[in-house]
């Protein structure tokens, strides 16, 4: 018999990955044929972030690369390039986050807030650097501003339609979900 902790990581890694597929999907739907003057927030980055600093266990490393992998074939972006930024902030992000007793808030969202800026600015040198014809710099800026404010209403969501809230010591069983 399925235990019922185990059933559940499974049910929220498929969510996880349902989730990054229809946000692909909705940022290709073609709803305007003029080129936006405005960068969309990357909810994919936000929703790994707040899903990783919750539950560790439900993002797991090949899961955040695979998905980051084929966010940037399918929004052509330089292939693994922010998949790796990603992928390495993401792990960060879970090392720091073991580190701390009592995590406010606050603490996250200014954590999450320096990731995406030095990702953002890792980003646009490396591209720089390889000569990678870029957009400007400030739609990127704009991307990174409002994955930054958008991430508060990602962890909402993820608390209230997901139920991920932070594990505390001796909180749950074996896989970190409480009875």
């Amino acid at each position: 018999m399925i235990d019922a902790a185990i059933l559940r990581l499974w049910t929220l890694r498929i969510a996880y990955v349902a989730l990054c597929l229809a946000v692909m999907f909705f940022s290709l739907l073609p709803l305007d044929m003029t080129p936006g003057r405005v960068a969309g927030p990357d909810l994919i980055v936000a929703l790994t972030f707040a899903w990783a600093l919750r539950r560790p266990d439900v993002v797991p490393t090949l899961l955040v690369a695979a998905m980051a992998l084929l966010a940037d074939l399918v929004f052509q972006r330089p292939p693994g390039l922010w998949a790796a930024l990603t992928v390495a902030m993401t792990e960060s992000l879970k090392m720091r986050e073991r580190y701390t007793r009592e995590p406010a808030f606050a603490l996250e969202w200014v954590s999450v807030t320096v990731g995406l800026i030095v990702m953002a600015l890792i980003y646009q040198i490396v591209q720089l650097l390889l000569i990678i014809p870029t957009a400007n710099g400030t739609l990127l800026l704009m991307q990174t501003v409002l994955t930054v404010l958008v991430y508060p209403a990602v962890v909402a969501v993820s608390l209230v339609v997901f139920g991920l809230r932070r594990s505390r010591p001796g909180d749950g069983d074996r896989v970190g979900f409480g009875t």
